[in-house]
């Protein structure tokens, strides 16, 4: 079945490209307190409970742990990284003050703010930068979280335009950013670019892209959602990451586990700035030390971890070919080959329905969870899929052959 690398790395199927639907619980559409009378949700329960209770996983999301789980880790890890002892925190002070502080440390920034949402931390920023550059427009990929994940939220909410100098499943060259027809004032740059991939350009390619960007008098964003597990690819130390930047958000849950939140580094002014706007966008939360908590227990154990499993995510994409080859299953895509991050896609040719469900018969049968939830491709021939695959902490502990074994099993279930 031939395809070209732009159609399999196509625009995500709308209908997975959920922010952490599948994960994080209800899916999209379904009742919250009945039933669902379409059963989706017995299937969704089905995966869960099958993810959770198996025993060998390449990565063990927090948010697939059980309520009661999750305080207890909170509670064991928080005397690690702070005092007890100390009040509270009360609208940003305390503890949550302490992560800021952290944060514009660890990314070598004037300042950084704590924000409820990484969606509201962007809007924010952009909309400070607009202000400041005097021009609303954006340019970003199309697959960037703002456009596919926020429902439109930039023109919607903070009144700014969006323009794509590239829909290449990559992010922008610099002689594209030269070239670009339309003027912006800002250009926002996901790194990774987890829609085509989690795919990252090399560090000499970033540079010249900035380098494009500031003589077109443009300031720079980084969407750092996923900014921790990108140093081992460039082969430089966070601050220097952050310093091509004029400003960067970073999550808290996607990679450090945390229960939600992120934060908003820069200049002390634009900082400042967009504490204001924080407030009256509705995130001057009362309390959110658990929270806070959470991303310090992040820093503190999952920040120093990332490297190996960038390095053993090109272990497993390499017997994840390799088993493919070896089972039969005609094309198939591992991509991006190797990783960039401890994150990538598997591409196969089935329906979305046929391989999770094998993926979960797999978890079911064998206690292995080797892939999760897969999705229709958007782009390209009927019948082509993929799933995301990330190595965490328990990935670790898998060898080669161990990847090449359960993918053997994966198969059988296909057929």
């Amino acid at each position: 079945m031939p395809h070209t690398d732009q159609q399999v790395q196509g625009r995500r199927a709308r209908g997975g490209a959920r922010e952490g639907a599948e994960e994080i619980g209800q899916a999209e559409g379904a009742p919250a307190h009945e039933p669902d009378p379409s059963g989706e949700e017995v299937q969704r329960l089905r995966r869960l409970n099958a993810w959770h209770a198996a025993e060998r996983v390449l990565a063990r999301p927090p948010m697939h742990l059980s309520l009661g789980e999750r305080l207890a880790a909170l509670a064991a890890g928080a005397g690690s990284v702070t005092d007890l002892d100390r009040p509270a925190d009360t609208y940003g002070d305390g503890v949550v003050a302490e992560l800021e502080g952290r944060i514009a440390d660890l990314l070598g920034m004037e300042a950084a703010a704590f924000f409820p949402t990484g969606t509201m931390a962007q809007q924010v920023a952009l909309r400070c930068w607009a202000g400041r550059t005097g021009s609303p427009t954006v340019a970003l990929h199309p697959l960037a979280h703002p456009e596919v994940h926020e429902r439109g939220a930039l023109g919607a909410v903070t009144g700014l335009r969006t323009v794509h100098p590239t829909s290449e499943p990559r992010l922008p060259t610099a002689r594209e950013i030269q070239d670009f027809a339309e003027p912006f004032g800002t250009l926002m740059l996901e790194l990774p670019l987890r829609d085509a991939g989690f795919v990252l350009p090399t560090w000499e390619e970033l540079e010249a892209v900035v380098a494009a960007a500031r003589e077109r008098d443009a300031v720079v964003h980084f969407d750092g959602a996923r900014l921790w597990e990108c140093a081992p690819h460039f082969g430089r130390e966070l601050p220097e990451i952050a310093a091509l930047a004029d400003s960067v958000y970073v999550s808290f849950y996607k990679t450090l586990g945390g229960i939600s939140g992120a934060a908003l580094a820069g200049p002390e002014s634009l900082i400042e700035e967009a504490r204001t706007w924080r407030h009256r966008y509705g995130g001057q939360v009362f309390q959110q030390f658990p929270a806070a908590l959470a991303a310090l227990i992040g820093l503190e154990q999952e920040l120093p971890l990332l490297p190996s499993y960038v390095a053993q995510a090109t272990v497993v994409a390499e017997a994840l070919a390799e088993g493919f080859s070896a089972a039969g299953t005609g094309w198939f895509r591992v991509h991006p080959e190797p990783p960039h991050t401890h994150q990538f896609q598997v591409w196969l040719p089935y329906g979305a329905d046929v391989l999770t469900e094998a993926s979960v018969r797999q978890a079911e049968e064998t206690g292995v969870v080797l892939f999760r939830r897969w999705y229709p491709a958007a782009a390209g021939p009927p019948g082509v899929s993929f799933t995301e695959v990330t190595v965490g902490r328990e990935g670790l502990e898998w060898t080669a052959a161990e990847v090449r074994e359960a993918v053997a099993e994966f198969v059988k279930r296909l057929t």
